[in-house]
């Protein structure tokens, strides 16, 4: 049979089970956006190609599967970058194909022309450049098993486009294998030899522990890793802390969940942490931001660290033991092993460890406050008298929710990056894995708006929540366009206050209160330029139903865009200075 390089590509592209794909067509690319109009495929044009990146990893983080989206060449591609690094940083598995010129005209500084290969070598997990028409058999099957096998990650294909346009001739399809990660296949596993001995290693330093804690990442945030760690929780009881990728693989509302620790960590989570004699490290790295002054994290701890990894087990803290495996896979061999062992030992350290757990909670109910980082009537900005107490808000948000008709189970959050992310990642409700959506490692402002409306397609029966603030908002906010062409079900909650907050806050105390380019001298209308974009506009703070427009059920296909106004002054506290330990906080 004979079919064109973008006729390959869509088909390879249906065979994987691709449904969705997002992106902008230009010249290099649009062989393949023609041949998408004879599809399966649902195309969503979005209005800058970072946007469709975003949009795929709002399928892809609430899904587990790789979701696809597509730049042409040169700007193009160079726009799309963003959100591929921010994929590879936060291991989220997506698919990106770009155009490329014509094969003849490469290194010829052609019109928008460049080295999309090359520049996006350092911030995938896997890219190629297709030569031939016969690479498409292989390489796009590759870049599904790649981006999904092991530590998941981006994977991009550029395609130029005399291959897209041209024909060329085959005898059969490829056949496909589901992209289902195998935790054997992971390269450097540990050997299957060695994993029953470490498991009673495990076991046993857990038995002896009485100040155990257990802190998890982004690897535990699906519901198989979630399911193993709650059953783990059953057995065998302890603290648990989570950096900001690993929210919601313990509920919030368990008793023993301390919050998520370091420079923006609970005082609860720092101590949990600082005093804790054994470390349970599960699908997380010890990052900058989790750990502070390295040598001040966890200090008095052991440490067993589990990860998918190889490169990160030892690369900050050592581990006296470790297991290179998916947390779903190793977890429940675990609580086996240190059940039986429980069985057998006596109640001596149990009985400790209760205490451990007790103290721990007893810490977090004496250091949690809606006022936490409130300013003082003296410290309030008097151009933002009546402002919102962001927190209080934020934890509010699914009983509006419920008061107008919308189950909270049925919200996803997405959030942009700044105070407010802090503020939902602390006080949010997260019960569930893959329901808080967030930029961790790369802190991508504008990742908020178009990892909802990815949610959004993924997810057509919830109700999607990004929380932004007007300086992130305006660095997507020609996706509003996109969001009410698609008609999609997000809320878009706005916490206003005229500055870029967390570069002021940091100012503010890290730099003697020199404000540096971090306040607006102009703030736009947001409700007019939402109304603009053809979205119900809602203010907040002058409609105490707010909600009822926002959630209602019996509108709960429309988009909505809710401002809320808070204090500049307002802080995300604790907040660990640099130089600091996590535990030497500052709380007021």
């Amino acid at each position: 049979m004979k079919k064109t390089g973008a006729q390959i590509i869509v088909k390879l592209l249906e065979m994987h089970g691709i449904k969705t794909v997002a992106g902008i067509p230009g010249g290099s690319i649009l062989p393949l956006y023609d041949e998408l109009t004879r599809s399966s495929i649902h195309h969503v044009l979005v209005r800058q190609e970072q946007a469709g990146g975003f949009i795929a990893q709002g399928i892809t983080r609430t899904t587990g599967l790789p979701a696809v989206c597509l730049a042409t060449s040169g700007p193009g591609a160079m726009n799309l970058l963003t959100a591929v690094a921010d994929a590879r940083c936060d291991s989220v598995p997506i698919i990106a194909i770009t155009g490329q010129v014509n094969t003849n005209l490469i290194g010829t500084d052609a019109f928008q022309e460049a080295d999309t290969f090359g520049l996006s070598f350092p911030i995938t997990k896997h890219s190629v450049m297709i030569k031939s028409h016969a690479e498409l058999f292989t390489a796009i099957p590759q870049a599904f098993e790649i981006a999904m096998n092991g530590r998941p990650g981006p994977v991009l294909i550029d395609v130029p486009r005399n291959i897209q346009l041209t024909e060329y001739e085959f005898e059969s399809w490829p056949e496909i294998k589901k992209p289902l990660p195998d935790e054997k296949s992971v390269r450097f596993h540990t050997k299957s030899s060695a994993i029953k001995a470490i498991i009673e290693q495990v076991s046993e330093m857990l038995s002896a522990s009485v100040k155990p804690c257990l802190y998890i990442g982004g690897g535990c945030n699906s519901p198989e890793a979630a399911k193993a760690l709650r059953n783990f929780k059953e057995v065998y009881r302890l603290p648990v802390v989570s950096s900001l990728m690993g929210l919601g693989a313990i509920p919030h509302s368990d008793v023993d969940f301390a919050g998520m620790v370091g420079m923006h960590g609970s005082y609860a989570a720092n101590v949990a942490m600082n005093e804790s004699d054994l470390v349970i490290a599960a699908g997380v790295r010890f990052d900058d931001r989790a750990t502070g002054v390295v040598s001040k994290f966890c200090p008095n701890a052991k440490i067993i660290h589990v990860d998918i990894d190889a490169a990160e087990i030892n690369k900050i803290l050592p581990a006296s033991a470790s297991l290179v495996a998916k947390v779903e896979a190793v977890v429940p061999e675990i609580t086996e092993a240190v059940e039986k062992r429980l069985a057998a030992d006596g109640e001596e350290n149990c009985k400790k460890r209760k205490e451990w757990a007790e103290y721990i909670i007893s810490v977090s109910e004496k250091n949690s406050s809606f006022e936490c980082g409130s300013p003082s009537a003296e410290q309030k900005n008097k151009d933002f008298t009546g402002s919102t107490n962001p927190r209080k808000f934020i934890a509010s948000v699914p009983e509006f929710a419920e008061k107008a008709g919308t189950n909270r189970a049925d919200i996803i959050v997405t959030t942009d990056v700044g105070q407010h992310q802090m503020f939902a990642a602390q006080y949010y409700p997260v019960e569930e894995p893959r329901t808080f959506l967030t930029s961790g490692s790369l802190g991508t402002m504008g990742f908020g708006l178009p990892a909802a409306l990815g949610a959004a397609i993924a997810n057509p029966d919830k109700r999607i929540v990004c929380f932004s603030g007007d300086g992130s908002i305006m660095m997507n906010i020609q996706e509003l366009a996109t969001l009410a062409e698609n008609n999609l079900p997000v809320t878009v909650i706005v916490f206003e206050n005229g500055t870029l907050g967390m570069v002021y806050q940091q100012q503010k105390f890290l730099f003697d209160k020199t404000y540096s380019a971090s306040e607006f001298m102009l703030s736009p209308d947001l409700l007019k330029i939402a109304e603009g974009f053809g979205i119900e506009a809602i203010d907040a703070d002058s409609d105490p139903e707010w909600y009822k427009k926002a959630f209602n059920p019996d509108r709960k296909r429309k988009p909505c865009f809710v401002k809320v106004r808070i204090d500049p002054e307002e802080n995300v506290l604790p907040f660990v200075p640099g130089g600091k330990a996590n535990i030497d906080s500052i709380r007021d």
